[in-house]
């Protein structure tokens, strides 16, 4: 299990990440647009999202900070945009800490398959620190 940084933009992520790689020497960026994103008929990306960045990940100094911009039309506060990011190999782990972390919080999405992960959920705790958690496997490093 690893915990993690994840800092979110507002749609200067793509910026922001290649300024990181320069300042710590890190490998080049693999940056994933919403526009690189699985096609929901049901939620149709709207145009001016396709461009901006919905993950990207650096190694700095032997850890992972993760990036993403802001989904249009979705709060974007200065200062409230860092998440800590649990990423465990333990799908029983993922499950345990989200339902312990949402006692007296807010989900912000529930535990659910993503087409990145097998459980995947976000939620906001009591003392209003945002989390995200993922399961990783080994068929989705």
């Amino acid at each position: 299990m690893s915990l993690n940084v994840y800092l979110v933009f507002n749609g200067n992520c793509r910026e922001a990440v290649e300024f990181y790689a320069k300042v710590f020497d890190t490998e080049t960026p693999q940056i994933m647009s919403f526009a690189d994103s699985p096609p929901n008929p049901e939620y149709p990306l709207p145009e001016e999202a396709k461009n901006l960045v919905m993950h990207a990940r650096l190694t700095i100094n032997g850890s992972t900070v993760m990036f993403s911009d802001t989904f249009p039309g979705m709060p974007f506060t200065v200062g409230n945009n860092i998440n800590i990011t649990i990423v465990s190999q333990s799908k029983d782990e993922i499950t345990t800490y989200f339902h312990r972390l949402k006692e007296g919080g807010t989900v912000d999405m529930e535990l659910q398959e993503t087409f990145w992960s097998k459980c995947y959920g976000q939620l906001t705790d009591k003392f209003g620190i945002p989390w995200q958690l993922s399961y990783e496997s080994e068929e989705n490093k």
